[in-house]
């Protein structure tokens, strides 16, 4: 059944039109002007409409139609008339109406089947949203399925870390994650840290290859005064500013072994003590570790305390390099760009057909910080909307390598070849220095002014751009 409203000023017609329509099994509604036919629009949804273009004062049919489609958009509007005009029709079909119907004897028979066509086009129209909808809600739920956190993974080894740390995450067990440098082996402890009951505790990230021996036990378990040269003040370790919440150790087989034994005495009493002090602090911390080392090796090379790595690798994670997850990588690299095309207010690039041709044929050595570093040097370099290849570092635009022996193959150019061994150079050092242009000018022995001429130099060649002159640059 379908709820009707019939708009006209003669009451024979709105009767007649009841009858017939309820007869056929809807809910009819009448209005004899443009007024009530406005309060019944606010005070019901109609599925269809059917007006007189004429009725009386105050408005006709064409401002039935305009309210219904501001008021209710899907609703479908017949407008009948007893004076045909083709402007008229054209009119009132731009304004959205399924039909222009003249009044005959016939009118009650001829409008039947126009209602019923009315409310099949409503329901596909229905059903088009909702297919959309539901295509909208699978789109979601696959994006959704394809990130933990700020990780992106789409392949078969990354949804099982995923679902690995979904299931972690929940108890206080200790967990070691392992894989190659450049892996994301942080992002994963930050998502277990972020899905656990202490994600509204700190996360404390501790790169124990990067403090110094004679530092790290007073970093990690704080001292108090005078506990050695400098100690002016007591000071908390980063045990206890971890407290309640996650302690990330990175790098861990870097710990020295004395430290070793401490970490161990900590995790199994929960209890730390200060250097230079004599009482004991308890502590409430989950550890999180992570290596990209062969702990097993180090333990049968005496580096690495086997004690200490079993009360560590009560769950492991391992995080696959990129080479066992190629189907990731233009997942990744689409994730990257857009992040970064966003901090350069670019939200419009994309990768040529070209470059992501290449991207997933790359090995990645580097693992996901090579792809993200080389998207974000890519952005800075490249024009356009679009990313091409020339935008690339030297081993993914396939430059040649320099002839050693045997005479020089045909169509060799020096012009050429030197540009791509100075492009590859300036890439080079652009990533060492993480695109900071002033250091990578440094690391090729290279003004600064003399390292912004070849760089626009060369991307204005590749974009058939004609280089500013070297002395025109100011800085």
């Amino acid at each position: 059944m379908a709820r009707l409203l019939v708009v006209d000023d003669k009451d024979s017609i709105r009767t007649m039109l009841d009858m017939r329509l309820t007869a056929e099994g809807h809910a009819v509604e009448q209005a004899e002007n443009l007024a009530t036919a406005d309060r019944a629009l606010s005070a019901a949804d109609f599925d269809v409409v059917i007006t007189d273009l004429r009725i009386g004062k105050g408005g006709d049919g064409l401002d039935v139609l305009r309210k219904v489609k501001e008021r209710q958009a899907q609703t479908e509007v017949i407008i009948m008339t007893a004076f045909g005009s083709e402007d008229i029709r054209e009119r009132a079909l731009e304004l959205g109406a399924l039909c222009y119907l003249e009044k005959s004897p016939r009118l009650a028979s001829e409008v039947v089947p126009l209602v019923k066509r009315a409310l099949e086009k409503r329901e596909l129209a229905a059903r088009g949203r909702s297919l959309a909808e539901d295509n909208q809600l699978l789109r979601e739920q696959l994006e959704r399925r394809a990130r933990l956190g700020d990780m992106v993974g789409r392949s078969a080894a990354m949804q099982g870390v995923f679902e690995l740390v979904d299931k972690v995450a929940v108890a206080r067990t200790t967990v070691l994650i392992t894989g190659e440098s450049g892996v994301g082996k942080e992002l994963v402890a930050r998502a277990v840290h972020a899905k656990s009951p202490r994600a509204q505790r700190p996360f404390v990230p501790v790169n124990c290859g990067a403090i110094p021996e004679g530092l790290i036990e007073s970093e990690l378990f704080g001292h108090v005064k005078g506990a050695f040269t400098g100690a002016q003040v007591d000071k908390e370790g980063l045990f206890q500013t971890a407290e309640g919440g996650t302690l990330f150790l990175d790098e861990i087989a870097e710990l020295p072994t004395p430290l070793q034994v401490k970490l161990l005495r900590a995790i199994q009493e929960r209890r730390i003590r200060a250097v230079g002090g004599t009482d004991d602090v308890e502590v409430d911390v989950r550890i999180v570790a992570a290596t990209n080392r062969d702990l097993p090796a180090e333990v049968r090379a005496g580096r690495f305390r086997e004690d200490l790595y079993y009360r560590l690798n009560v769950v492991q994670v391992r995080v696959p390099p990129l080479r066992e997850r190629r189907e990731d990588i233009l997942l990744l690299a689409d994730h990257f760009l857009r992040r970064f095309g966003a901090e350069h207010r670019r939200p419009e690039l994309r990768l040529s057909r070209e470059a992501r041709r290449r991207l997933d044929e790359y090995g990645f050595p580097g693992n996901v910080r090579e792809l993200e570093n080389l998207i974000e040097r890519a952005v800075a370099l490249s024009n356009g909307d679009e990313m091409t290849l020339d935008a690339l570092p030297a081993p993914l635009r396939g430059t040649p390598s320099l002839p050693t022996d045997g005479p020089l193959p045909p169509g060799f150019s020096m012009e050429a070849h030197l540009a791509a061994i100075e492009r590859e150079l300036i890439d080079r050092a652009l990533s060492e220095a993480h695109n900071v242009k002033k250091d990578a000018a440094a690391k090729l022995g290279l003004t600064f002014r003399q390292f912004r001429h070849r760089l626009k130099k060369l991307v204005g060649e590749e974009n058939g751009v004609e280089p500013e002159p070297e002395d025109s640059d100011p800085t």
